[in-house]
């Protein structure tokens, strides 16, 4: 019979390592997509005015590039208007921005990238689609439904994985072009989100999440550089601003061209890769001790057989 120490030591590592690597798999990595319809995507999206009716169609053209293909494994996910996930695909938000034809955003290139340039961390990813056309800031402001819809599927979100385990790790967020229209909403702009993001950090009891804010690419009126220099002047912790000002419009000069979203994906993905600690220090000193662990286990075994055997 094997000594009580050897058996102890069995157990440990029969039972501990599995497990640990079993939560490691199962961590639900969350993120928020926020904001008007430049995050709720309008890659692709043809306006066809007809003369006749005075009307003008929009259709999706059903183009999806690569970087936004489902994922072949099911490790992107979305959550559904009826808070269940189900795999993620484009347009990820046709069933919440209702009003709207959607079509390609930023949020499958994020995914993408982020599990492209980081699998060993990042084995799922989960978004969870708010955005909504059209839409100001004071909109946004909490005891709105949009407010209250963004919270409610956040939570949800966090809660729907059970007991695999959520990590809400940040909000992405693009808005403020239809606060170019007026003066006053333009002047008031990092006031109220601002207040926004203070408002949802303090309601998802999260005083430290992460926002990766896009500064606009484009306006519906004559106030962009105020509503821009606003974006750049936040004043809040643990925030990124990422510049869309550049990328290539579709005609109506508003809203971005399939792959500019996919590069702001991108973009969006190269500013929360850094910005998390990385694991290499832990996961070295976790392997040590292991390590350590196994040629003990090796020693005493060694020992015990070689007592037998005299």
């Amino acid at each position: 019979m094997l000594p009580p120490s050897i058996t102890l030591l069995t157990v440990i590592a029969a039972a501990v390592i599995p497990s640990s690597c079993s939560r490691h798999d199962d961590v639900l990595h969350v993120f928020i997509l926020a904001g008007q319809s430049n995050m709720a995507g309008r890659g692709g999206v043809i306006n066809t005015f007809d003369p006749t009716t005075n009307v003008t169609v929009s259709s999706w053209d059903g183009v999806v590039p690569p970087e936004c293909s489902p994922d072949p494994y099911g490790r992107i996910l979305r959550l559904s208007a009826n808070l269940t996930w189900v795999l993620a695909e484009e347009p990820l938000h046709a069933d919440i921005d209702v009003n709207k034809t959607n079509g390609v955003g930023p949020g499958m290139a994020f995914a993408n990238e982020v599990l492209r340039r980081d699998p060993a961390r990042f084995r799922r990813i989960a978004l969870v689609p708010c955005a909504i056309g059209g839409t100001r800031i004071a909109e946004w402001e909490r005891g709105g439904s949009l407010y209250g819809q963004l919270v409610k599927r956040a939570k949800a979100a966090m809660g729907v994985d059970g007991d695999s385990g959520a990590r809400m790790e940040g909000l992405l967020w693009y808005q403020g072009e239809s606060d170019t229209v007026e003066a006053t909403d333009a002047a008031r702009y990092k006031v109220n989100v601002e207040r926004f993001f203070r408002d949802l950090r303090a309601d998802l009891g999260m005083p430290s999440l992460p926002i990766f804010q896009v500064a606009i690419a484009s306006a519906q009126g004559p106030y962009m550089d105020a509503v821009r220099k606003a974006q750049f002047d936040v004043n809040t912790t643990n925030i990124q601003t990422v510049d869309a000002k550049g990328l290539p419009l579709e005609p109506d000069h508003v809203h971005l061209t399939t792959l500019a979203e996919v590069q702001l994906g991108k973009m969006l993905a190269t500013a929360f890769l850094p910005s998390i600690p990385s694991p290499l220090p832990v996961a070295a000193g976790a392997a040590a001790v292991l390590n350590s662990l196994f040629f003990s286990f090796l020693t005493i075994l060694s020992q015990c057989m070689s007592f037998h055997f005299l």
